[in-house]
């Protein structure tokens, strides 16, 4: 059963979405609610910098600048987090580190992390539309993430579709899905690729199998192929699905997340957010 969300604030659409979608979560579950703001103390007051002579002044300015506006930012989301709230209870978390040692240690008290697809978290904009912090989340965070596309919503209407190639992280994710209770009610399809549909659906079935015990309706869907993520895009898109998950696929090496691998390729063109464990 799902206790506890963090959910990463910010300016960027993705972010606002992973906000409302933190808030829609928790008003279903009654889950406890925490909602966090970067402020990057690192990046915007460097002690270790190095400053040429006449330089100190100047630094000082322009690090005193740079942790106002992270202040600023912060209190706008802030603001901007109490205006949706409604009467539903949160905590607010400022975090002074780098987004990603402060969202490990924040996340590791928490038993979902929820964040904004394209979210800066005071960074420059992201490339190719996914945030650098998902990665690192993803390789040493113990937590599974909940990644919000920008404008898409977190609703219990449609299917759920799960991608698993019975590797470990598929496993895994597969096993927090069903503990966490995100299934909500909704009919679960499991897409399994291999190159002969007996081979997937054998996959499939095994995935099934797990999710029954949970008493979790659930199909099974075999595609014959070669690139998984292209047959599990398509079927997410053709099935409406509202969720997708999956497990971070080995078979591609997370370390090349950023020169696109499967898990990356899913989760930049998902259109629905994506609930995903490595």
């Amino acid at each position: 059963m799902l206790r506890s969300i963090l959910v990463a604030l910010d300016d960027t659409q993705g972010a606002q979405s992973a906000r409302d979608a933190a808030f829609a979560l928790a008003r279903r579950t009654g889950a406890a609610l925490t909602a966090a703001v970067v402020l990057d103390t690192p990046n915007t007051r460097s002690e270790h910098e190095f400053v040429p002579i006449g330089g100190a002044a100047f630094k000082a300015r322009r690090d005193e600048a740079l942790a106002k506006r992270a202040e600023a930012d912060a209190a706008a989301a802030f603001t901007a987090c109490a205006a949706v709230a409604g009467d539903t209870p949160y905590t607010e978390l400022r975090l002074a580190d780098a987004p990603e040692p402060a969202l490990l240690r924040a996340g590791a008290t928490h038993d979902l992390v929820v964040v904004g697809r394209d979210s800066t978290l005071g960074r420059e904009q992201v490339e190719d539309n996914v945030a650098p912090v998902i990665e690192q989340l993803l390789m040493d965070g113990a937590r599974p993430l909940l990644v919000i596309p920008p404008g898409a919503t977190l609703g219990t209407q449609g299917p759920v579709l799960v991608g698993y190639d019975a590797s470990l992280p598929a496993m895994a994710a597969l096993q927090l899905f069903a503990l966490l209770g995100l299934a909500e009610g909704s009919m679960v399809r499991v897409a399994s690729v291999a190159e002969d549909r007996d081979a997937a659906l054998l996959m499939a079935e095994e995935a099934c199998a797990f999710l029954r015990r949970h008493a979790i309706e659930c199909a099974p869907l075999p595609l014959v192929g070669d690139r998984p993520a292209d047959l599990v895009l398509a079927e997410a898109e053709g099935l409406n699905a509202r969720l997708l998950v999956l497990g971070a696929f080995e078979e591609s090496g997370l370390r090349r997340f950023v020169t696109g691998s499967a898990t990356h390729v899913l989760l930049r063109d998902a259109r629905c957010p994506v609930f995903i464990h490595h």
